[in-house]
């Protein structure tokens, strides 16, 4: 059995890999590090972190994710749906502990990957998705007021309402030069699309943003717009500036890197257990977005993806990148789509883009300290809004039955309210309960009645239950419990199970009760259409085959054993000769 580990790069070389699949691959990794720049600074900005860490992310788990993953065209990075995970990390624990939950977390993507749970994040229900990431959306639109609005007062760390309630106060101060300049780039990106332009629509709203931050004081009286280089500042040995450092990354120990009261972090067991449920969190967020991403992948271009080496690839993107700075990725749809549209052949355009991140770090780090806070406020404003899945939420709203509309609002209620951790945790614990009571539902037995009796041609004295559906535990008891009910003049009972797919330890435990209480009443059961494995499973709990239990293939079968048994009962004893 091969390792799960760079199967969509072997998988892509293997089919033959030319020097114009190489130039359509390059082209592609430009037109993405473009688009990934910004992205990748205003999510680490959003994450509580210096913009250049978003940088680092692009580059190390990018690059690393795209070689050892299982997706042909998935671009990884930092992505908008960790925001509200990392934020909260960021903010208790600082840039040391978010690097140390990155590295938590890859350790479980990649176990994930090893055990080949890929395939099980499928059954994450939509309720459960579609409410937290549409949570998610509010909360990253709630933390661009500040810099949209030019509201340097304003808590970003604080709870959501009441934030919105430091909002509602600080309106009167509003930057109207931060203001503008947010709606021109968010406008842009709008109504770019409508272009139909090979060009990505980042690309231009940024530039019209900074022409208007940076022309804007000579135009307009009284004009002004915060830029990233008023923010953001570096300092490395003697040498110093605005924005972010023009370095590649270099290596670094996570918990040597500074918590929230700048200290290196260190490590300790309390701080491990203290990361850990954001770690989970993190790790099973970050394996819904990748292989969502890998599948939206597939339906665009037709090629089928590996779960399991792309759990295993971001499980190793996420144990890299703390090590050069980089904080949690996973698969990006809106770049993924991006790099499928700009023509990607394989893997290597996403590692390309890698290369333009760090390309664009070394060349033009002093240019990006001019890009204005507002316009990547509205970058993102308008990442919430796509993420935010708006007409999908209606739509469901609109057809979902109640339980299920239940389980989307918790989760949407518990994101905004409180956090991630909680509503996911919440979300699919209550869809698992729901689940389980539809199962239960579904799970049926049933006696038949005197006349089915009759037709059947049954021996009398006999009754014949018949069970259809799984029995689990949210079942067994409801669906056995019948079994007890068996009126004192039947001498057996026939268990249909033709009908049954699935037995779990509840259910062979509430059997086994119920066929003991056959036993003391003297009555015999047979056993009708049982599985193969469903009859080694029983061997397995003790039921077997004996006096008093009997197995048949069929109702036929189940009846004509039952008559022989009881000619043998009723044959006169060969010893003392027939009864006078």
């Amino acid at each position: 059995m091969s390792l799960p580990f760079a199967t969509a790069l072997r998988e892509s070389l293997r089919q033959g890999y030319t020097l114009r699949d190489l130039r359509a691959d390059l082209l592609a990794g430009i037109t993405l590090g473009i688009i990934a720049v910004p992205l990748a600074m205003a999510l680490a900005i959003a994450s509580g972190v210096p913009p250049q860490y978003g940088l680092y992310t692009a580059i190390i788990a990018g690059a690393v994710i795209a070689l050892s993953g299982g997706s042909r065209f998935s671009v990884s990075g930092p992505t908008a749906a960790f925001v509200v995970i990392l934020l909260p990390v960021t903010s208790q624990y600082g840039l040391g502990g978010l690097l140390l939950a990155t590295l938590m977390a890859g350790v479980i993507l990649l176990l994930m990957g090893l055990l080949k749970l890929g395939r099980l994040i499928q059954f994450i229900p939509a309720p459960v998705t579609l409410g937290f990431t549409a949570g998610i959306a509010l909360v990253i639109a709630s933390l661009q007021l500040k810099d949209f609005f030019g509201l340097q007062e304003m808590d970003n760390t604080a709870h959501f309402f009441i934030k919105l309630l430091s909002f509602i106060d600080l309106l009167p101060a509003i930057s109207w030069g931060d203001l503008l300049v947010g709606l021109v780039t968010l406008t842009t990106l709008i109504l770019w699309p409508r272009l139909k332009t090979p060009v990505p629509g980042h690309l231009p709203a940024l530039l019209l943003g900074t022409a208007l931050a940076l022309l804007g004081p000579g135009l307009l009286p009284g004009f002004e717009a915060i830029l990233l280089g008023d923010q953001f500042s570096w300092t490395l040995g003697d040498e110093s500036g605005r924005g972010i450092p023009p370095v590649a990354p270099s290596f670094i120990l996570p918990w040597l890197m500074p918590g929230a009261d700048g200290e290196p972090i260190g490590l300790s067991w309390d701080l491990f257990a203290a990361l850990l449920p954001a770690a989970f969190t993190i790790a099973l967020l970050g394996a819904i977005e990748s292989l969502l991403c890998a599948v939206v992948g597939d339906s665009l271009t037709g090629t089928k993806h590996d779960p399991n080496a792309e759990l295993v690839g971001q499980g190793l993107g996420n144990l890299a990148a703390p090590f050069f700075g980089g904080i949690t990725a996973t698969g990006a749809l809106a770049r993924t789509a991006a790099n499928i549209k700009s023509g990607a052949r394989s893997p290597l355009a996403s590692f390309f883009h890698a290369l333009m991140v760090l390309a664009c770090i070394l060349i033009f780090a002093d240019w990006l300290s001019w890009l204005p806070m507002a316009a990547l406020a509205g970058l993102l404003l308008m990442v919430a809004w796509n993420m935010s899945e708006a007409h999908h939420v209606l739509r469901m709203i609109r057809i979902a039955p109640r339980s299920d509309l239940l389980v989307l609002l918790t989760c949407f209620s518990l994101t905004v309210m409180f956090d991630m951790v909680l509503a996911v945790g919440v979300g699919i614990v209550l869809a698992s309960l729901l689940f389980m009571g539809r199962m239960a539902q579904v799970t049926e037995s049933r006696t038949l009645s005197e006349e089915e009796h009759k037709d059947l041609q049954l021996p009398e004295k006999i009754a014949c239950v018949e069970i259809a559906g799984p029995l689990f535990f949210g079942a067994a008891e409801k669906t056995l419990g019948r079994l007890g009910q068996v009126s004192s003049g039947i001498e057996g009972v026939f268990l249909d199970f033709t009908q049954v797919p699935s037995l779990d330890v509840t259910a062979m435990e509430s059997l086994h009760t119920a066929l003991q209480e056959l036993e003391e009443q003297q009555k015999t059961v047979v056993f009708i259409g049982l599985q193969p494995h469903l009859i080694l499973k029983l061997r397995k709990a003790g039921i077997r085959s004996s006096e008093k239990v009997h197995f048949a293939h069929n109702l036929a079968q189940a009846s004509l054993r039952w008559q022989n048994e009881q000619r043998l009962k009723d044959a006169p004893d060969e010893k003392t000769g027939p009864t006078p």
